[in-house]
C-alpha cells in the first residue's frame, strides 16, 4: 500500500450539492477499490494563478489516501472524464512527505479547537 495525496480544483459555478455528490462519488470510488482514506479537506473557493476553462477561480479539495498502485490510473481517468473537475494532481508520498501532512492536520485541529 503506497500513501498518496490527491488535489483537484472544482469548477466554481456549482452548486454546495454537487459539490458534496462529487466529492462523495471519489470517496467512495477509492474505497470501493480498496484505499483507505487518511484525510479529506475542503479548501474551499480559491482565486487560480491564471484562468482554467475561462474560470478564474475553483473549489479546492485535498484527499490524502493509502492505495494499491493499481488503481491510479482508473481514478484518474474518472477526474479526467467528470466535467466538474478543473484540474487535479495525485502524489505519491514518501516518508518525509508523510510527516509533514500528519503535521499539518494536527496543526489544523489545534488551529481550529
Amino acid at each position: 500500500m503506497n500513501h498518496y495525496e490527491t488535489v483537484f480544483i472544482l469548477n466554481p459555478v456549482l452548486s454546495d450539492t454537487q459539490i458534496a455528490e462529487t466529492v462523495k462519488k471519489f470517496e467512495d470510488f477509492l474505497i470501493k477499490n480498496g484505499a483507505k482514506m487518511v484525510a479529506k479537506e475542503n479548501w474551499g473557493l480559491k482565486k487560480l494563478a491564471y484562468a482554467i476553462q475561462h474560470k478564474k477561480s475553483g473549489f479546492y479539495h485535498l484527499f490524502e489516501f493509502t492505495a494499491p498502485g493499481e488503481i491510479l490510473t482508473p481514478y484518474e481517468q474518472e477526474f479526467s472524464r467528470d466535467e466538474r473537475i478543473m484540474r487535479f494532481l495525485t502524489v505519491k508520498l514518501d516518508k518525509h512527505a508523510i510527516a509533514w501532512a500528519e503535521k499539518r492536520r494536527t496543526r489544523l485541529k489545534t488551529a481550529k479547537a
